[in-house]
């Protein structure tokens, strides 16, 4: 297996840049830390919206940061653009801030953490007991190889919430078309044709951005188990570009358009677009993530639902981003202390009552009955082991890939097998240096 080098950061840095939101990831704890409460700068870099359950949790761990250490933050708002095209130039010089948070996987922090731009904070989790607030599922993508593969041995982020992809459901429309509320497969089939039958396209979706490769990987997963997800994304065995789970996936949505139950013009549609017709209650339903959830509740002026996808276990969805500490932070150990304060039951209950996803918080601090619902849905992927990340994640660039081949297959300018063949060839050229 070839290995990331310095020598090839700049290869590497391209690749990074490709990657996109939608989608839509080699010193120990000594060195370069403070001790807490002797008046230090803690240089802090996250790009979270203001409005964000995550912000309003981390504005609060600021302030309790501050009066616990002594220690002042200077915080930096920046762009997801900003940090994934000029982490490498940033992070190999002094100009890097001693936390931040990052995207997770294996062209993102695990090339940041090959080489050996982010600190292995094996040491920090052991002290803190991270470890323990984390499912399995979750450690993946905060754990990588010396080969930049999640999953792997060495601790390089914390993920402090979570997210995953669901069905969201407007019940109000459903009970107006005396439908209920799918729990099988063949129930959600069956109520994508009632809609057609009444005139309605019932799936909202968007084939120029990130859902449309997200309901096809979905899709694949009714047909899998964990070994395909492993072989898939961390490329424990070939995958099979033309066996039952993918050819299912990308047959079913080419029949998906088809049969009315996506928009014929998805193909040009983004996804703003399409959690736009399901708050203005055009389209009935929409498989997407849980970051749209703080929206909905915002928007949407009906009720709805969020719910796993029917008659599966496994599920699109990870740990959140990252927070990772710098090689070169000057400030590790109050980085580490920062990350604690965030991992706090009471920052986490502002994650969670806020719409957003916590990952360690007590449920008896979840007071909002609407974050209650997404909490729950999102303990029960994990309960499961369900959670199994985002098609594009094996190789850098995927994720244009897969827009294209699957605006290909909408259009009818290619079939199936075709589709898979393209996406097959692309994803076996991405990963060569990982297998």
């Amino acid at each position: 297996m070839a290995r990331f080098t310095r020598k090839n950061a700049r290869r590497g840095l391209a690749a990074v840049g490709a990657l996109t939101v939608g989608a839509l990831a080699l010193a120990g704890c000594a060195g370069g830390s403070s001790e807490s409460g002797d008046g230090d700068t803690l240089k802090l870099w996250h790009y979270e919206g203001e409005d964000s359950a995550m912000t309003k949790a981390w504005n609060e761990a600021i302030e309790v940061f501050e009066e616990e250490t002594g220690a002042t933050v200077e915080f930096e708002q920046k762009s997801f653009e900003q940090i994934q095209k000029t982490a490498s130039q940033v992070l190999d010089s002094d100009a890097a801030p001693d936390l931040m948070e990052f995207n997770k996987g294996n062209a993102t922090a695990g090339f940041l953490a090959s080489t050996g731009l982010i600190a292995d904070i094996s040491d920090a989790v052991d002290e803190y007991g991270w470890a323990d607030k984390l499912a399995p599922s979750l450690q993946t993508t905060a754990k990588y190889s010396e080969d930049g593969v999640m999953g792997g041995d060495t601790w390089y982020g914390i993920p402090n919430y979570g997210e995953f992809v669901g069905v969201y459901y407007n019940t109000d429309a459903f009970a107006e078309a005396g439908l209920e509320i799918p729990t099988t497969y063949d129930e959600f089939v069956d109520v994508l044709d009632a809609f057609v039958a009444q005139g309605v396209t019932p799936l909202a979706e968007a084939g120029a951005e990130y859902p449309l490769g997200q309901l096809w990987y979905q899709l694949a997963l009714t047909q899998g188990d964990r070994q395909f997800v492993n072989d898939y994304q961390l490329y424990e065995n070939p995958v099979d570009w033309q066996g039952p789970e993918l050819t299912y996936a990308t047959e079913t949505l080419a029949e998906y358009v088809d049969k009315g139950y996506i928009a014929s013009d998805v193909s040009s549609v983004k996804a703003e677009d399409a959690g736009v017709s399901f708050i203005n209650g055009t389209a009935p339903i929409f498989v997407s993530g849980s970051w749209w959830y703080g929206r909905f509740v915002e928007e949407a002026g009906f009720d709805w639902t969020l719910q796993s996808f029917p008659d599966t276990q496994l599920s699109l969805g990870s740990s959140g981003n990252l927070w990772v500490v710098p090689e070169n932070a000057a400030n590790k150990e109050l980085a580490y202390e920062f990350i604690d304060i965030t991992m706090r039951p009471e920052i986490q209950a502002i994650i969670g009552n806020n719409g957003g996803v916590p990952v360690a918080a007590d449920p008896s601090d979840i007071t909002d009955p609407k974050s209650q619902e997404l909490i729950a849905a999102f303990n029960g992927v994990l309960e499961d082991d369900g959670l199994s990340f985002y098609p594009d994640w094996p190789a850098a660039g995927f994720y244009d890939v897969i827009v294209q081949q699957l605006q290909g297959l909408v259009t009818g300018t290619q079939d199936a097998e075709a589709t898979n063949a393209n996406l097959g060839s692309e994803y076996e050229a991405g990963t060569a240096d990982f297998r």
